[in-house]
């Protein structure tokens, strides 16, 4: 028997109990469909993270202030004020490894324009902190050094800010109150999205730093200092660099602790790559379990279907079909059903990943990997699984086939 004998031979034993060749297929139908949807959902959570990633600037290092201790009580994060502007001037100057630095303020407030008011985060900078975040401005103009050394009020505002107290109105040359300080909007900045933590990069008002120190917070202080490395290999060795001087400047002991913090922010989101891939790879095992129990089920009916046919198989050997013509017409059946469970959970995989960002929030990217691998898995789950039975099949003999009812 050639091949398309055997695949003609296989549909129309299938068809003749349709109900339940399709009930045998639902097995690999929904394994088929959950590894496309779980590894979709997977490569949507590494998307998004990539774009998290690249929001926030590459090669970047967080230096912030640390905890105080006075009378053996100890104070939280950032409860030190040792952080200066001429700390930020001197890790530019002076760590090789360095290529740009961006010292902050930050805080929340309220800020007023016209009737509306709106509760966001405030942050001072220098122009260099925009280079260093990879962040533009999307319409309007950014400020300069200039601006910064005469403490100008003037203002760059995020997406979020903009809708929430301009509406449809353009907001460039409107004025705004912060802490009834008022600024001019310059600029607006381009739109950056959530972060790793789920925080709404986009509401947020930037002013110059010295501007923010002297009129909206009152400090001298500064509350962070953002640095760019040269390189991916130079920001451990940027990070030991800046350590050292900061210790060196801030006069601490060698066995004292540190004043300050500084948060690798790559390796951060390189751990919770690494998470995510490994939880994409858990979450597609998981689906194929569905896929070898649709196995099973396989086999169990190609076993009640060679008990149902045994006469069929007599007949069969005694017009002359070999052994092997038997196995493969069982094999064949097995495939066929295994195939076209494949590709119908294929479709409904496919559809139900594309249709999550619709109806949620979750991101989805559809991999043309695990399509051809869930469907070279459901081909071999048919071989595998109807490989016994269809020994099976083969072994019987002719004249008790013949016999039999």
């Amino acid at each position: 028997m050639n091949i398309k004998i055997n695949i003609d031979t296989a549909i129309s034993s299938l068809r003749v109990n349709k109900l339940r060749a399709g009930l045998t297929m639902l097995g690999v139908i929904i394994g088929v469909a959950a590894v496309i949807t779980m590894v979709a959902i997977g490569q949507g959570a590494r998307d998004r993270l990539s774009k998290q990633i690249e929001s926030m600037g590459s090669n970047l290092f967080l230096i912030l202030p640390g905890a105080s201790t006075t009378g053996g009580l100890r104070g939280g994060a950032g409860s030190v004020t040792t952080l200066i502007m001429d700390d930020a001037d001197a890790i530019k100057k002076e760590a090789s490894a360095v290529v740009n630095v961006a010292p902050m303020v930050r805080g929340p407030a309220q800020v007023i324009a016209g009737n509306q008011n709106w509760s966001t985060i405030i942050i001072g900078i220098t122009p260099a902190f925009l280079e260093v975040r990879e962040w533009g401005v999307a319409r309007g103009e950014t400020f300069s050094d200039t601006e910064v050394r005469g403490s100008a009020k003037v203002a760059l505002a995020g997406k979020t800010v903009v809708e929430n107290l301009f509406g449809g109105e353009d907001p460039i040359g409107q004025i705004i109150r912060i802490k009834k300080v008022p600024f001019t909007v310059i600029g607006i900045l381009a739109e950056k999205g959530q972060s790793s933590i789920g925080q709404d990069q986009d509401d947020v008002i930037i002013v110059p730093i010295t501007t923010a120190q002297k009129k909206v917070f009152g400090i001298t202080h500064i509350t962070g200092v953002m640095a760019k490395a040269a390189g991916p290999a130079n920001v451990k060795n940027a990070i030991s660099q800046t350590t050292d001087l900061l210790r060196q400047r801030h006069r601490i002991m060698p066995k004292q602790d540190n004043d300050f913090t500084i948060r690798n922010l790559t390796e951060m989101f390189s751990l919770q790559e690494a998470s995510s891939k490994t939880m994409t790879v858990l979450l597609a095992s998981i689906a194929s379990i569905a896929l070898v129990v649709g196995g099973i089920g396989i086999m169990n009916i190609m076993l009640v279907s060679v008990t149902e046919r045994t006469r069929e198989i007599g007949i069969r050997r005694a017009l002359g079909a070999k052994r092997t013509d038997i196995q493969l017409q069982f094999i064949t059946e097995a495939i066929v059903l295994s195939l076209v469970g494949g590709i119908i959970g294929i479709i409904i995989g496919s559809g139900v990943a594309l249709s999550i960002p619709y109806f949620g929030e979750w991101e989805t990217r559809i991999s043309s990997l695990a399509i051809i691998a869930a469907f070279g898995f459901s081909a071999a789950i048919g071989i595998f699984f109807g490989l016994y039975p269809a020994n099976k099949a083969s072994k019987i003999h002719p004249i008790e086939a013949l016999r039999s009812e």
